[in-house]
């Protein structure tokens, strides 16, 4: 029964409406969507001229912060070194030098931090129409907790930008900014490169941090369930260390550290898979 009532996604958002003869045409459809997109657009551009207006604190207090021996991480690891008598756990003791080889390379970059800085502020508002534009495919009592699945989405993300950006980037910048082929090479990294791979391991860690929601969205369209996700848990595992591969320096410890977040977000999702079986099974039950 719960199946027959199943609802669309295409259907007609005027006044919460789903019945069929409201239903909302694709061209609408389309429409709706547009308008969404761009009030998500306009929040990342108002958010990024932000970012954009306030260079120097961004990228001394911010994105440059990581390489530098003040920082938070480093300087846990430095008194890690010290009372485990560990020189090697010491990182980024000597911060390594940036440079910029091209013309247009510093604006740029500022240009391009300005739209990922507006990306990360505005999350929150990104995921909000989000969740709005899916709101009328849901039923009336799952409607309400729209803006829950907002907030835990926000904040799963935030949780995963600042893990990549406390911890999984100090890393990466200790293990390039100090590797040498040889004495005869010095390591003069090019600022685009640097701001690069800060993008990419903070906007990815970001994403693989919503995890738990992406099962959890699968469980409630009935795409798969706890079962399936019990099943492949050591398949998932493989694919886990293959994406902290990805977004963390080639060695296994930093690798590690990564996963273990990952694998708990992942039996987080098999709870939550398990909970959307529970109260579709109640639902039945009540209907039969």
């Amino acid at each position: 029964m719960a199946d027959k009532e199943q609802r669309s996604l295409f259907s007609n958002k005027k006044n919460g409406s789903t019945s069929k003869g409201n239903e909302m045409s694709f061209l609408q459809h389309l429409e709706e969507l547009r308008w969404h997109l761009v009030r998500a657009s306009a929040a990342v551009l108002i958010c990024g001229v932000v970012v954009f207006l306030n260079k120097k604190f961004i990228f001394d207090n911010v994105i440059l912060a990581p390489r530098n021996p003040n920082f938070v991480t480093n300087r846990f690891f430095g008194w890690l070194a010290v009372q485990l008598n560990s020189p090697d756990l010491a990182i980024n003791t000597k911060p390594f030098q940036l440079i910029n080889i091209d013309l247009a390379g510093q604006f740029t970059i500022h240009l391009n931090l300005a739209i990922i800085g507006g990306i990360i502020i505005s999350i929150p508002y990104i995921l909000w129409e989000f969740w709005r534009f899916v709101r009328p495919a849901l039923y009336e009592n799952e409607r309400k907790h729209v803006t829950a699945a907002v907030v835990y989405s926000s904040l799963l993300f935030l949780i995963g930008v600042s893990f990549g950006y406390f911890l999984i980037v100090p890393l990466t910048t200790h293990f390039f900014g100090s590797y040498q082929v040889s004495q005869e090479v010095l390591n003069q990294i090019n600022l685009t490169s640097y701001i690069s791979s800060v993008n990419t391991i903070v906007l990815g860690s970001g994403i693989v941090f919503e995890l738990p929601i992406v099962m959890f969205f699968l469980s409630k369209v009935g795409l798969a369930g706890s079962s399936f996700f019990k099943k492949y848990r050591k398949h998932a595992f493989i694919m886990l260390l293959c994406l902290a591969a990805i977004i963390t320096p080639p060695d296994a410890f930093s690798m590690l550290l990564v996963t273990g977040p990952l694998a708990l977000l992942y039996e987080l999702g098999i709870l939550m898979a398990k909970m959307v079986e529970k109260k579709r099974k109640n639902i039945d039950l009540l209907e039969a």
